[in-house]
């Protein structure tokens, strides 16, 4: 690959404004559905969703933070409205009380459940159903190999 040049060929800059129009309208029209559906933004989605497929429906914080790619202060925020409507609970980490865990509720896992219907239908209309089996494994691959490249650069290189 060519890499004299600071600027991206035609090609790249095809592919690269069609990632950022995946990556910037994807989470806004997942939002409206969500937010017309199920009163909850995309995000309070997959918090929901991620504590929904963990053990014991639990997590610490960080790690819940972390895997949402949230900041603590942003999650706390969330937590503190999920907890308003009886949708988690939060308490010490019993085993290192620097901790707290989230732990979703029955009426959050309802809630989850509920949604989740209408949200796989939009992923599926969006994300799914414009390509071919073979284009999905093709993304996947892409796709796995960006992503590990970004968690590795965010891990410190």
């Amino acid at each position: 690959m060519d890499t004299s040049s600071p600027w991206l060929d035609d090609n790249q800059q095809e592919l690269w404004q069609a990632l950022l129009t995946v990556v910037i309208a994807l989470p806004a029209a997942l939002d409206r559905q969500l937010q017309r559906d199920a009163g909850i933004s995309n995000f309070e989605y997959g918090v929901l969703a991620r504590l929904s497929m963990t053990d014991e429906a639990t997590m610490r914080l960080s790690d819940l933070a972390r895997d949402c790619n949230s900041t603590q202060p942003r999650l706390s925020k969330v937590m503190d409205r999920f907890e308003a409507r009886d949708w988690v609970v939060r308490r010490p980490d019993p085993t290192d009380g620097r901790y707290t865990l989230a732990t979703l509720t029955d009426a959050g896992r309802q809630k989850v459940v509920a949604s989740a219907p209408e949200h796989v239908a939009q992923v599926k209309r969006l994300v799914f159903d414009p390509l071919s089996a073979a284009q999905r494994r093709h993304l996947s691959a892409a796709l796995t190999r960006i992503a590990a490249t970004v968690r590795q650069e965010l891990d410190g290189g």
